[in-house]
């Protein structure tokens, strides 16, 4: 097994990181929203490293990393005007754009499908190497599929350890959870995954009526990741605890939990991690992986998360929370 080097991100770390890439390696680096698993998008044979690196399946397509707009046409075959619009509202940032596929894109990226998810990263060292790399980056979150979202370099190293060679090492995130995932078509934009662009802010982008939540689950592959009903599971039970619910003192004495704004007086947990304790839910999103790591990391038995208001980023909590307390099918 091959170390993994966990390195600041430099002028020179981003150059080897970008050669890396060039040579069909994968990185891992930071963006806002999490760490990313990178490859070039353009080559079959290192994004199939990337799932052989997560253990992802094949069916879990991947979001294409791009620098600037002048690379969108390398990946998508047509741009609608209403994207444009959402380009040049939310880019750079935390918004994911399913359109239709363009030739250079291999089938492996998009799981087979005819649509492609591209997005601009805002994070300055993503941006960077995707610019010294001179590709389009493929990147889903740096993690083992299926487990909790890397918000540092320090949870890549413990989850992808000996797997990948480099880790580029940008600090903590600062959105914290993935990016939303919308698709533009008919003069709709369908939410196909909450995340760090509220739906609110898109319904004001472009009109209330335009803007559609959700999709039908379907089989086989899925439209875009994070669609998959369990997802961003710590190697514990999960419970989301909705409506004041509170676990009896002898479950609480050997369980964690993830309070919004405090820890109530009883029962007494093993571990407690507040979120946000003036109830903000940018700052709650920020914090949410960072939270459920520190908890699994406590040794906790089981961790109990209480439910944050389903409004602005706090829905991207909620559709996380509730993936991760559905467990894995074995």
């Amino acid at each position: 097994m091959k170390e993994t080097r966990v390195v600041p991100a430099t002028d020179e770390t981003i150059e080897e990181a970008a050669r890396l890439l060039r040579e069909g390696e994968a990185v891992a680096f930071p963006t806002e929203t999490v760490y990313g698993l990178g490859a070039n998008a353009l080559d079959a044979v290192a994004v199939a490293r990337i799932f052989e690196i997560k253990e992802r399946p094949l069916f879990d397509p991947l979001i294409v990393h791009i620098s600037g707009e002048e690379m969108v046409g390398e990946v998508v075959r047509e741009v609608p005007d209403l994207a444009r619009t959402l380009m040049a509202r939310f880019w750079p940032g935390p918004l994911t754009l399913v359109l239709p596929k363009g030739e250079r894109v291999p089938g492996i990226v998009t799981a087979g499908l005819p649509t492609v998810g591209v997005r601009m990263p805002a994070h300055p060292v993503a941006r960077r190497l995707i610019e010294k790399a001179e590709v389009p980056i493929a990147a889903p979150s740096a993690n083992r599929f299926g487990s909790l979202s890397p918000t540092r370099a320090g949870h890549v190293a413990g989850q992808l350890g000996g797997r990948v060679a480099l880790v580029l090492d940008g600090g903590a995130c600062e959105v914290g959870v993935e990016s939303t995932v919308v698709r533009v078509e008919g003069g709709q934009v369908r939410v196909l995954r909450p995340g760090g662009v509220p739906v609110e802010a898109l319904e004001e982008a472009v009109g209330r009526g335009a803007v559609v939540v959700g999709g039908p689950e379907r089989e086989g592959a899925q439209e875009a990741p994070g669609m998959l009903p369990w997802h961003y599971a710590p190697s514990v039970p999960v419970v989301v605890l909705e409506g004041g619910a509170m676990p009896g003192a002898e479950e609480a004495r050997e369980a964690g939990l993830l309070a919004f704004r405090g820890a109530p007086e009883e029962p007494a947990f093993r571990a407690v991690e507040v979120l946000s304790p003036r109830g903000d839910l940018q700052e709650a999103a920020a914090g949410l992986f960072e939270g459920l790591h520190r908890l699994e990391e406590a040794g906790v038995a089981r961790i109990y998360a209480e439910a944050v208001p389903e409004v602005g980023l706090g829905r991207a909590v909620m559709d996380r929370l509730r993936k991760a307390a559905k467990r894995r099918p074995s």
